[in-house]
């Protein structure tokens, strides 16, 4: 059994509490399949998949341990948030894996790498003060479409001024320009939101199908897919009229079919093959390669060079928003991105980027 497969079929067991064949595990190099699991951020289903059929070794009681103490920091964390949230009269509603992890059967099962929350935009000052003085520093603030927090040593909080900006496209952008009309309040609660079942599934397809047709996106992201969907009754009519707004049709359809399909053993269609080698060789957060040839193949060598250079002005005002008071500082934004956050903060990306500009070549979109 390959590798790869050898994941799916542990992360399927265990999501369906199913305990795995001890046959087919003793034939498992299970060094190979701890990596491959880490680098899709599945580690932690694994681990309990293995220790349900009574292999427990330290690699396995590390992966859940870590996967535990990190959610259970993150909570502890968002509970004070959110209660100095909603004291201060500020609205917000907690997103992706901060709801998705509570659909898996386990806590823990489902890894987290940060918090993520969209905020009353209007608020952001306050917010920061709220966050440092929980003791947490500011990494990113009015930058882009969210503020960074971190608390040593794992706790990292994103907060969303907005769900997507002018640089995940128009049509996605101006859809969720009013999200909050979208809302449901949580019970008992005057400022915490949470999105109904059929916007969540919307919320975080529309978010894969970004990582997926930029950098890639890994197996954890049709997990979340399957998991959510398993046992949900949803409106399909909405859900297919919504997406068909947002012009990602064929990519729900598809990633839909390929995670039930995956996670159930079934058989795969030619084009549901040729989607999952490319998930798994993205790893989680996609790769550098894949947003280089991605974007080469759409634009162009040129114009995608000059658009590592700069941005256009409106995805400029998406990332600084302090140039919609003070458009005189664009040229200074300008060599921010360039120079400071370009040369020092994501100087490893920017070098991987460039490499593979240079090597790119023909022979990857024919």
């Amino acid at each position: 059994m390959k590798t790869e497969d050898s994941v799916i079929y542990l992360v399927s067991c265990v999501v369906k509490q199913k305990i795995p064949d001890k046959a087919l595990i003793s034939e498992m190099d299970l060094a190979a399949v701890h990596d491959f699991a880490s680098r899709h951020m599945l580690n932690a289903a694994v681990s309990m998949a293995l220790e349900s059929a009574g292999y427990e070794d330290a690699q396995t009681r590390q992966s859940i341990g870590i996967a535990l103490r990190k959610v259970l920091t993150l909570e502890a964390e968002k509970n004070l948030l959110f209660q100095k949230l909603e004291e201060a009269g500020i609205w917000h509603m907690p997103l992706k894996g901060a709801v998705l992890k509570d659909y898996y059967p386990k806590l823990g099962m489902r890894e987290m790498s940060d918090y993520d929350i969209l905020f009353d935009a209007s608020r952001a000052k306050d917010v920061r003060k709220i966050m440092e003085s929980a003791g947490f520093s500011t990494t990113e603030f009015g930058i882009q479409n969210e503020d960074v927090y971190r608390k040593a040593p794992v706790t990292l909080f994103e907060m969303h001024r907005t769900l997507f900006g002018t640089r995940h496209g128009k049509i996605i952008c101006e859809y969720y320009v009013n999200v909050k009309e979208r809302l449901l309040k949580d019970d008992g609660k005057n400022y915490a939101y949470h999105f109904r079942a059929e916007d969540f599934y919307i919320y975080i397809i529309t978010h894969e199908y970004i990582h997926y047709s930029t950098s890639g996106t890994g197996l954890r992201s049709i997990l979340d897919t399957y998991v959510f969907l398993r046992e949900q009754e949803l409106d399909w009519s909405y859900i297919e009229a919504e997406i068909s707004k947002l012009g990602i049709t064929d990519f729900e359809r598809n990633n839909r079919s390929l995670a039930l399909h995956v996670f159930n053993g079934e058989e795969l269609s030619d084009e549901e093959g040729l989607m999952l080698d490319y998930i798994i060789s993205s790893g989680t957060y996609g790769t550098i390669q894949n947003a280089v040839e991605n974007k080469i193949s759409e634009r162009g060598r040129l114009a995608y060079f000059l658009s590592r250079l700069t941005l256009p002005y409106p995805q400029m005002l998406d990332e600084y928003p302090v140039l919609r008071k003070m458009p005189v500082l664009y040229p200074f934004c300008w060599l921010y991105r360039l120079l400071v956050r370009g040369l020092f903060s994501r100087r490893r990306k920017l070098i991987c980027q460039l490499k593979n500009l240079l090597s790119w070549n023909k022979e990857h979109v024919n």
